[in-house]
């Protein structure tokens, strides 16, 4: 299997999170988005919406990143990141919908503004952008304050969500958002970010923007 990444996006970091997590052979092949290789036509045949990740395998063609999670997840029973039973299938599944509607844009945002654009020189920070990203950030990180209780991890045990959740918050701090008033989200994130697999896709991230 190839996959088709750009290590520092978030939603590259999640998927080499995972296949480290699961010891997966996966072969990645680096795309300078910001140099629009993700819009190529070689690149736009594996993907029309011209975003990374794309997972290959074959003829088989796999893009949006939960997606690829919950393949990978598939491929390897032992240690199992997604649940058997219904229920505790679709407490995964509403994590993983959470990210991509609501903490994961407000973090992208920031992220956006505070680090893409000085990165890149696409022109000064939008404060109001970043005013209500992080406005959202807080409240959305309330409520997974709220819903983690006693809670190891997001969906009881750990899961695909947590690698979900886990790149795009360690994507929080070098954006200058802060999650120490939320000590369950603070306890939760320090496990993830300690497990090898996360350590090792976020120094393919910090090796990737230092090229």
């Amino acid at each position: 299997m190839k996959v088709y990444d750009f290590p520092a996006s978030p939603n590259c970091r999640k998927v080499r999170a995972v296949a480290y997590e699961l010891d997966l052979p996966l072969e990645f092949v680096n795309v300078q988005i910001f140099k629009g290789e993700s819009h190529t036509p070689p690149f736009l045949a594996r993907n029309p919406n011209g975003r990374v990740p794309v997972l290959e395998e074959g003829d088989f063609m796999l893009w949006e990143s939960n997606a690829i999670l919950g393949y990978l997840a598939s491929k390897k029973s032992t240690p199992s990141l997604v649940p058997a039973g219904a229920r505790e299938r679709a407490e995964v599944d509403r994590w993983l919908f959470w990210q991509l509607a609501h903490v994961g844009p407000a973090i992208a945002k920031v992220a956006f503004e505070r680090v893409v654009k000085p990165m890149t020189g696409q022109g000064a920070v939008d404060q109001a952008a970043v005013d209500a990203g992080t406005r959202d950030f807080r409240q959305h990180t309330g409520a997974l304050e709220a819903s983690l209780g006693s809670k190891e991890y997001v969906a009881g045990r750990l899961s695909i969500a947590d690698f979900a959740l886990a790149s795009f918050y360690s994507l929080a701090v070098p954006s200058g958002l802060g999650v120490t008033d939320f000590p369950r989200v603070d306890a939760w994130l320090g496990r993830m970010l300690a497990r090898d697999s996360m350590k090792r896709a976020l120094a393919d991230a910090q090796a990737a923007m230092s090229r």
